[in-house]
C-alpha cells in the first residue's frame, strides 16, 4: 500500500527547480523548421508527476522512493536538475499580471502564491487566479497544466501553489477569445468526435495547402513574425508558440458542445476524441501529453464556477488544436472513423476477469518504466474507464507506451 506521508514529503519538496537545463541558449528560429523534437532547453521537471501516478497505480513506497531518488538524480533525458532558485519576492498583487508568460521570476511567484493562499485559501485563490491563466494552459508543453492539475488531483498545497506559478512563468495564449460559434454557418457537431472527424476531414481535403501553410509560419523568422515568441523557447515548444500565436480558422469555429453541454459531458466526450487520436498514432510522445493535461484541465476546471468549466473547455479543446496543427499533420480521417466504428460503442464485459487482468499486468509493467509518462497514461485512462463503464477504448490505449524522446541538442 502506498505510504501517504511518503507521497505528501516527496509533493512537498522545495529542492529543485521546475525547470532543468534551462540556461538560455539557441533561440527557436535557430533550430531546423522541420523537427518535432523537444528542445534539450528548458525541460520540465517530471518528478513529482511520476509520484502522483505511481501512488495512484498503488505503488509500494519503496518504488516511488527509487523512483524520484533516481530521477532526481539524473534525468531520463541525460541532464540533472537544477536547485530551486531564491525568491527577491517581486510579484506582488499590483503587479503580477505584468510578468506573465516572461519566463521569469518563478520563485517569485511560488512566493506570491503562497503568501496569497495563506491570506485567502486554496478554493478562492483559485477562483481568483486560474481564470486569466487559462488560455496560457500550452505552455511548457502542457507541463504547468499537468504540475497544477495533478497536484490537485494529490491533494498537495505546495505542489498546487509551483503549479500556478509555473503557469504563470510559461504562459503562452491560445486565444480563446478569437473563437466564433460554428453554428452561425449552418454546422453543428453534437460532440467532440463529430468536431475532430470533421476537422480530420478538413485536412485531407485540403492537406497539401494546410501542410505548407504550417511550414511556411514555422520557418518565417522575421522579427514581425517571431515578436511575440519569447526568445528562449526552441523545437517543439517554438512551433507551438507560432501556431498559438498566429491561428486557423479550422481552429477558432467553436463547436455548440463546448457551450451548451454540461461540462462533464464534455470531457467525457474529449477523453473518448484523445483517445481515438492516441490510437491512431499509438505510442505517440505529442498525443500522449492531450490525455495527461485533459485530466489536469479536468482537475483544475472542477474547482472553478459553470462558466468558467466551459471557459476551461473552450481553451482546452483551442489548445489541443493548435499543438495537433503545429506537427503540419493531422490523423486521417477514415483512419479515425474506423476506431470509432470499432470503438464508439464498444464496452468491456463486467463478468469478463480477462480485463481486469490485463489492467493489472499494464499496471505492473508500467509502475516499472523509467519513461513515467507511461504510469501517467495508466493511471489516467485506467480511472476514465472504470468511471464511464469500462469503455474498452481506454483499455487499449493504455498499453500503447511511449519511449523517452529524444531532445534536440545545442550545437
Amino acid at each position: 500500500m502506498t505510504d501517504l506521508s511518503l507521497v505528501e514529503r516527496l509533493l512537498s519538496d522545495r529542492t529543485y527547480y521546475i525547470e532543468f537545463n534551462s540556461d538560455p541558449g539557441l533561440t527557436g528560429p535557430a533550430f531546423p523548421a522541420d523537427r518535432l523534437l523537444p528542445s534539450a532547453k528548458h525541460l520540465s521537471n517530471h518528478a513529482k508527476h511520476a509520484v502522483v501516478a505511481l501512488a495512484g497505480l498503488g505503488a509500494p513506497p519503496e518504488r516511488i522512493e527509487a523512483y524520484y531518488r533516481g530521477y532526481t538524480t539524473l534525468t531520463p533525458y541525460g541532464y540533472d536538475l537544477e536547485p530551486a532558485r531564491v525568491s527577491k519576492q517581486g510579484i506582488t498583487e499590483e503587479n503580477w499580471e505584468r510578468y506573465v508568460g516572461a519566463r521569469t521570476d518563478f520563485a517569485d511567484y511560488c512566493d506570491f502564491f503562497d503568501r496569497r493562499e495563506k491570506e485567502l485559501g486554496l478554493d478562492e485563490l483559485l477562483r481568483r487566479y486560474v481564470p486569466t491563466l487559462l488560455p496560457g494552459w500550452v505552455g511548457a508543453f502542457t507541463h504547468a497544466t499537468i504540475h497544477l492539475g495533478w497536484a490537485l488531483d494529490a491533494g498537495n498545497r505546495w505542489m498546487t501553489i509551483e503549479g500556478l506559478a509555473y503557469l504563470a512563468f510559461s504562459y503562452v495564449s491560445c486565444h480563446p477569445e478569437r473563437t466564433t460559434p460554428l453554428r452561425d454557418d449552418g454546422s453543428r457537431d453534437e460532440a467532440a468526435v463529430d468536431s475532430l472527424l470533421r476537422i480530420a476531414g478538413a485536412w485531407e481535403d485540403d492537406h497539401e495547402a494546410l501542410r505548407r501553410w504550417v511550414d511556411a509560419l514555422i520557418a518565417d523568422t522575421t522579427p514581425g513574425a517571431t515578436a511575440h515568441i519569447h526568445p528562449e523557447l526552441a523545437g517543439l515548444q517554438y512551433r507551438i508558440a507560432k501556431v498559438l500565436g498566429e491561428g486557423h480558422p479550422l481552429i477558432y469555429r467553436a463547436p455548440a458542445w463546448t457551450e451548451d453541454q454540461d461540462p462533464s459531458e464534455s470531457w467525457e466526450q474529449l477523453y473518448y476524441a484523445v483517445a481515438l487520436m492516441y490510437l491512431a498514432m499509438p505510442g505517440d510522445f505529442i498525443v500522449l501529453h492531450l490525455i495527461t493535461s485533459l485530466h489536469a484541465m479536468e482537475q483544475i476546471a472542477a474547482r472553478l464556477p459553470r462558466d468558467r468549466q466551459k471557459y476551461a473547455v473552450r481553451c482546452f479543446w483551442t489548445g489541443i488544436l493548435c499543438i495537433a496543427f503545429s506537427r503540419a499533420e493531422f490523423p486521417a480521417r477514415a483512419g479515425l472513423a474506423e476506431l470509432h466504428a470499432e470503438f464508439g460503442k464498444a464496452v468491456d464485459d463486467s463478468g469478463d476477469p480477462t480485463n481486469d487482468e490485463e489492467w493489472d499486468r499494464l499496471v505492473a509493467r508500467s509502475v516499472d518504466q523509467v519513461e513515467e509518462h507511461n504510469p501517467k497514461l495508466v493511471y489516467v485512462l485506467r480511472r476514465v474507464w472504470r468511471r464511464t463503464g469500462r469503455r474498452s477504448i481506454f483499455r487499449v490505449a493504455a498499453g500503447h507506451f511511449t519511449p523517452t524522446p529524444e531532445v534536440l541538442k545545442s550545437s
